[in-house]
């Protein structure tokens, strides 16, 4: 999906750009650029003008606006897909590790995350990311048939709906949280798996 950039002798000086714009702080540019402007209505110049570097200085460290977008958001997807990687034990449990990832994920890059969110489909990249997102989904709704199959979650709701109004809950973080703020990752997470799981948990059995 992306080349390799040039080594660094290959180019002259005039288009390095200004110093610091190596290629983690362009990407970071471009996803704040991407986020307030669209991706699509972004363009390279764009990017070249908020960096205030030239066009060529840009083709430095990177083949493509495309390559920048799916730089992106492979970063922010590689992190969801991680919060699979700790041990699983009982489906009850690892739906809770699932949901804290999640959130961590989201604190940690919530640009990444942001554009992630925004994708709509429009080119290879963004298809490419919204298949891994429904694969992410469906691991999620998978975990939670477990927990119900084992008694840990109501069985009176649908697996994937679940999915998608919890997800939902932690995603609209990306509209309010801003880091640094009085909740910090941990406490957020303890916020949103007392409000999600809440509702999901078994009913107590009253007597008649």
């Amino acid at each position: 999906m992306t080349s390799q950039p040039a080594p660094a002798d290959a180019a002259p000086r005039g288009r390095r750009g200004r110093p610091g714009n190596d290629r983690e702080h362009v990407l970071a540019v471009a996803v704040a650029l991407f986020i307030e402007k669209g991706y699509d209505a972004t363009s390279v110049a764009d990017l070249a003008d908020r960096l205030g570097v030239t066009k060529s200085a840009l083709y430095h460290h990177f083949s493509s606006k495309e390559e920048l977008l799916g730089l992106a958001l492979d970063d922010a997807l590689t992190a969801l897909e991680g919060v699979f990687d700790e041990p699983s034990g009982d489906a009850g449990a690892q739906l809770e590790r699932v949901l804290r990832g999640a959130v961590r994920v989201l604190v940690e890059k919530l640009p990444e995350v942001t554009l992630l969110l925004r994708v709509r489909g429009n080119g290879r990249v963004e298809q490419a990311a919204l298949e891994r997102r429904r694969a992410f989904d469906h691991r999620v709704s998978e975990v939670v048939t477990r927990a119900q199959d084992e008694g840990m979650l109501r069985p009176d709701v649908d697996p994937a709906v679940a999915t998608r109004l919890v997800f939902g809950m932690v995603n609209s973080l990306t509209e309010w949280y801003r880091p640094g703020g009085a909740l910090d990752a941990d406490a957020l997470a303890d916020t949103v798996l007392a409000t999600a799981l809440e509702g999901l948990r078994p009913r107590p059995i009253r007597a008649p």
